[in-house]
């Protein structure tokens, strides 16, 4: 049914459907949805709007690098074709960088406008989602679950903040952007995927878990939440889970296979291990943006995924992966003594939750968190997060 469905959006665009959604065996989904819900809280746009009003540190430099950001200074027209064509490794690429520099330049305008109440901002976020849902249809090619999963992640944060805060969004346009949501991106996403990279399904999920608050569609959320967690111990590795990690879906759980997915790693000895630490520390880091995005939105929805499984693995997961990234010299028995070193922006939302919130000591992951502040955007779904997430207990 999902192969079916998907064809159905890839070939005629934004069409009616059932989506084939598996049954969730959880109900996830709140009884009362709460809005602004998707990554940020009204409580934590007040604490971000008064730190940035008082001039505090680091979330004036961090405004100050949100306005300077070329997507924010110099506004440009959108112009979306109406089927984005994503390959592998966007080639080819139609419309695909477009779009997601459009939906971060959303996004951003979106912030600097519940920041600083210029309405020329919100009036710019419009303007670009307006133009995508108005045109766009579909994505095809063998990305387009990927950007679907990037892209619908940052339109979902984007439309939650200018819908709920009188920013002038005609309820029409609402409509056809909520109907690109549910009928161009969620198909794509709900079901998330058994691709062997962990980073892919963890998107895919967090996207549709975002549109799912902004839609209010609580089969949507449960659906997305239940293969999101299933992931999770097939992402990152727990010596508690025995010799070899956990077997993601579609995937053998002889030791053959396992070694095979994790990039041929043969070593299993250290907590925080991740499915993708061996390819390189870039993607390892979307597998990590995307658990905490989850995390931070089901908290602001009522369920802690913080003081569960999701929360033990991703403080592991950073603290490992960090240490390297600081300096620390990589043990032979890791990937053969090699890593590529760049982990990304990805830190902020998790290290605020585990270690500020909860009081978690992550030296490593303070100290690359520090470093990298004010935190950029890296171009596909992870954007300003020192500003809206450092320190921020709201």
């Amino acid at each position: 049914m999902l192969f079916r469905t998907t064809i159905l959006c890839l070939m005629f665009g934004r069409v009616s459907f059932s989506y084939g959604l598996a049954k969730a065996a959880a109900d996830y989904a709140p009884s009362e949805w709460v809005h602004p819900g998707v990554m940020i809280s009204q409580s934590q746009l007040d604490f971000i709007r008064e730190k940035v009003a008082n001039h505090e540190q680091p979330w004036e430099d961090a405004y100050n690098a949100l306005l300077s950001d070329e997507n924010i200074a110099n506004p440009k027209n959108p112009s979306p074709p109406a089927i984005i064509e994503c390959g592998s490794y966007s080639n080819p690429d139609v419309g695909c960088t477009a779009e997601r520099n459009d939906s971060i330049a959303a996004y951003g305008n979106a912030l600097a406008w519940v920041i600083s109440g210029d309405n020329e901002y919100a009036q710019q976020a419009i303007k670009i989602m307006d133009a995508y849902s108005s045109t766009v249809k579909g994505h095809n090619n063998t990305n387009a679950p990927l950007q679907s999963g990037w892209v619908g992640s940052v339109w979902a944060r984007t439309g939650e903040l200018i819908r709920y805060t009188d920013a002038g969004w005609s309820l029409n346009s609402i409509s056809e952007f909520e109907s690109m949501l549910r009928n161009v991106y969620m198909p794509l996403t709900v079901n998330g995927t058994d691709h062997n990279v962990a980073n892919w399904e963890l998107v895919m999920t967090e996207a549709a878990i975002f549109m799912a608050v902004f839609l209010e569609d609580a089969d949507s959320y449960n659906t997305a939440m239940e293969w999101h967690l299933k992931r999770i111990p097939a992402t990152v590795y727990m010596t508690s889970d025995g010799e070899y990690p956990v077997a993601a879906r579609g995937q053998s759980s002889s030791p053959a296979a396992i070694i095979a997915w994790w990039f041929n790693e043969t070593t299993f000895q250290e907590d925080g291990q991740a499915q993708e630490t061996c390819r390189d520390l870039e993607h390892t880091g979307y597998s990590f943006a995307s658990m905490s995005h989850v995390a931070e939105t089901s908290r602001i929805q009522g369920n802690d995924l913080y003081q569960t499984d999701l929360g033990t693995r991703l403080r592991y997961g950073l603290e490992f992966h960090s240490q390297f990234v600081n300096g620390e010299t990589v043990p032979s028995w890791l990937c053969g003594g090699k890593l590529s070193l760049t982990l990304g922006p990805i830190t902020e939302v998790g290290y605020n939750a585990l270690s500020f919130r909860m009081g978690i000591d992550m030296p490593q992951t303070g100290n690359l968190t520090a470093r990298q502040r004010p935190a950029k955007d890296n171009g596909l779904f992870v954007a300003y997060e020192t500003l809206t997430h450092a320190e921020n207990n709201a």
